[in-house]
């Protein structure tokens, strides 16, 4: 079972450290990315909810800060970094379960995932995003979202 408890100690400060991706080897068919959903739901509606507090308590801190020197801190800034810290080590967490299912977490801001899929073939990203029911569209590997076509509905029906 994937633990949705520990933190990790490594604080982020960037956004762009929320992205590191490894190279997933798991390929997944549609009913078996449909079967992962209910619990990717879960962990990325933690993710989504906890990145919109992070930036809210980064720009917190930035304004916080505007009037503090090293030698005169504002403790409210001290107190918004370390909470700020603590969303970014959980973000983490929740971007480190996603791949460990083999879910690329493309879209911290809305919910954004991909599973790596086939097509004819041809390797592509089944994709969804959070608030949709279920996996219904896929785009090429190199196309990302605006390339985002319909599932043949064929695809959509659960095999036996």
């Amino acid at each position: 079972m994937i633990s949705r408890r520990g933190v990790d100690s490594h604080a982020l400060t960037q956004p762009s450290h929320y992205y590191r991706v490894r190279r997933m080897e798991k390929t997944f068919t549609i009913d078996e990315a449909n079967r992962t959903l209910p619990l990717v739901r879960r962990i990325v509606e933690d993710l989504v909810r906890d990145h919109h507090l992070w930036e809210e308590k980064v720009r917190e801190f930035e304004l916080a800060t505007v009037g503090s020197s090293p030698e005169h801190p504002d403790v409210i800034a001290e107190l918004l970094q370390i909470e700020a810290q603590r969303l970014a080590s959980d973000i983490e967490h929740y971007i480190a379960e996603l791949n460990d299912l083999g879910v690329i977490c493309k879209g911290m801001d809305t919910g954004l995932v991909d599973f790596r899929g086939q097509i004819d073939g041809r390797d592509v990203f089944y994709c969804w995003k959070l608030g949709e029911p279920s996996v219904q569209y896929w785009h090429e590997v190199d196309a990302g979202f605006v390339g985002r076509q319909r599932l043949h509905p064929l695809a959509l029906t659960p095999s036996n």
